[in-house]
């Protein structure tokens, strides 16, 4: 999610940490955009030398590649690469449900999770405890959605992101909350417990004409402690850290009537090995 708040020590816990997203009224730059060009052959040279100039960076980095197996405790190139077991069974409410009994389940839950609790469902009281019963643990439920409730449902704090009261967008923009996990790790595992990191990049912001929040992009660390329960990979706490942020490139923003109509187009995606 967006840097922000930080509400610590919900559920009695003193553990979970909820990164609530701020308004940004800054302005969006970027570099100017490269000309088209028309000629095939000119794009086609281009994508060679691409290529090559790819090639010879890899080769030389010097040293074996990564091995991607388990044993070589690096998680290399494959580590989140399909395994072949089904990642899901079924769902509960629009959260992917029916993980594998496993690593690879853990990995597949901890990433569709960090996609739900970064979505716009979580700025809305129905969706919200709904979605938080889904991915949470029974016994911690209740107090997650009493806690999540109270920062989410804060009436300030959906002031200051440009929301109304009930968490929608004001007339003529489009709210943007959409988490993508770029990669997860297994950082212990056990058959009743695991904990797992998620990189994530992050969108949110209000997509529109008149936005003084305008979708701007970051990047997070999501650690999800899980347990096995009644069939199933739970969340028991969490928490998130900043980064590994990327250098950003010289693209020049999109427009917000750009932004807004990719949003309505482009449906989002769930996340599983």
């Amino acid at each position: 999610m967006s840097p922000g708040d930080e509400h610590d020590g919900y559920g009695g816990s003193g553990q979970t940490r909820t990164r609530l997203p701020e308004g940004n009224t800054g302005d969006v730059h970027g570099g100017a955009r490269r000309p088209a060009r028309g000629s095939r052959s000119l794009l086609t040279a281009v994508g060679v030398v691409v290529l090559l100039v790819a090639a010879i960076a890899f080769a030389n980095r010097g040293g074996d590649p990564a091995d991607p197996s388990p044993s070589s405790g690096t998680p290399g190139r494959a580590a989140t690469a399909p395994t072949g077991t089904r990642p899901v069974t079924g769902t509960n409410g629009t959260v992917p449900t029916g993980y594998a009994h496993d690593e690879q389940g853990a990995q597949s839950a901890a990433a569709n999770y960090a996609v739900a609790l970064g979505s716009v469902d979580m700025f809305q009281k129905g969706p919200r405890e709904a979605l938080v019963r889904a991915v949470y643990a029974p016994d911690v439920a209740d107090a997650r959605v009493a806690d999540l409730g109270k920062a989410y449902g804060d009436k300030t704090f959906l002031s200051r992101i440009g929301l109304r009261e009930d968490g929608t967008a004001p007339e003529g923009l489009t709210f943007v909350a959409r988490v993508t996990p770029v990669g997860a790790k297994v950082e212990s595992y056990s058959p009743d417990r695991a904990t797992v990191s998620v990189w994530t990049s992050s969108l949110f912001g209000l997509a529109g004409e008149a936005s003084q929040n305008p979708v701007s992009e970051a990047w997070y660390t999501d650690v999800f402690e899980l347990r096995w329960v009644d069939g199933d990979w739970k969340i028991t706490d969490s928490r998130q850290k900043d980064g590994p942020v990327p250098v950003a490139r010289d693209q020049r923003a999109s427009s917000a009537q750009d932004m807004a109509d990719a949003v309505e187009q482009f449906g989002g995606f769930t996340y599983a090995r």
